[in-house]
C-alpha cells in the first residue's frame, strides 16, 4: 500500500505490475529528454541576438521536426500495445473469483469451492484495531493463493464500480448487466489494499478491497 512521501509507484506484487512500472519508467525517460531539449532550445532562442532578414523557409529542419516526433511516438506506442495485449491475456486460470460491487461494499464468490459467498464491508473508524488502516481495512478479506493464475469476474448490482488493486496492476470496471474479466498472478505473500476507483456516488471511496495472499499449502 502507499505510505507517506511515496513519490513513486507501489512495489509490484505481480509480473503484470512489473511490466507496467517498466513502461512508466520508459515513457518518463522519453518525456524528460523531450522536456530538456525543448527547454534548451527555448532558452537559447530567448537569449541570443541572431537575426536573418532573408530566412523564409527551411525544408530540412521542417522535415526533421516532423519525422522525429513520429519516431518518438512509435517508441512509446509499440511497448504500450504489447502491454495492452499482455493485460488482456487469460492463461488457463487455476481458480476463479467473482466480485460484485454494491453500494457501498463488495460481495465475493468462490465458484470453484461449492459456491462460497461472503460480503466485505469497510471497518468503521470507531471499530478499528490499533494496527488497522482507516478507510482501507475490511471485515472479510479475500484469501487467495500465491504463485497461481487467478481469474476474476467483476460485475455490479446497482451502479458502475471499479475493482482496483494498484500493487497487482488490476483495474476492472464492474458494470450492471455485464461480466468483465481479467487475470493476475500474485508472486509474494502479503496484504494488498485497493479501493473502488469509479465515481459511483458520494461514498465510493469507502469501498475498500483487501487481498490476503498466502502460500498454496495454507490456502
Amino acid at each position: 500500500m502507499s505510505t507517506w512521501a511515496n513519490l513513486g509507484l507501489q512495489d509490484s506484487a505481480s509480473p503484470l505490475m512489473e511490466q507496467l512500472i517498466f513502461f512508466h519508467d520508459h515513457a518518463l525517460l522519453i518525456l524528460v529528454m523531450i522536456t530538456v531539449l525543448v527547454g534548451y532550445l527555448m532558452f537559447m532562442l530567448f537569449f541570443n541576438n541572431y537575426i536573418n532578414r532573408f530566412l523564409l523557409h527551411g525544408q530540412l529542419i521542417e522535415m526533421i521536426w516532423t519525422i522525429l516526433p513520429a519516431i518518438i511516438l512509435l517508441f512509446i506506442a509499440f511497448p504500450s500495445l504489447r502491454l495492452l495485449y499482455l493485460l488482456d491475456e487469460i492463461n488457463e486460470p487455476s481458480m476463479t473469483l467473482k466480485s460484485i460491487g454494491h453500494q457501498w461494499y463488495w460481495s465475493y464468490e468462490y465458484s470453484d469451492f461449492n459456491d462460497i459467498e461472503f460480503d466485505s464491508y469497510m471497518i468503521p473508524t470507531n471499530e478499528l484495531m490499533n494496527n488497522g488502516f482507516r478507510l482501507l481495512d475490511v471485515d472479510n478479506r479475500v484469501i487467495l493463493p500465491m504463485n497461481s493464475q487467478i481469474r476474476i469476474l467483476v460485475t455490479a448490482a446497482d451502479v458502475i464500480h471499479s475493482w482496483t488493486i494498484p500493487a497487482l496492476g488490476v483495474k476492472v470496471d464492474g458494470t450492471p448487466g455485464r461480466l468483465n474479466q481479467t487475470n493476475f498472478f500474485i508472486n509474494r505473500p502479503g496484504l494488498f489494499y485497493g479501493q473502488c476507483s469509479e465515481i459511483c456516488g458520494a461514498n465510493h471511496s469507502f469501498m475498500p478491497i483487501v487481498i490476503e495472499s498466502v502460500p498454496v499449502n495454507y490456502f
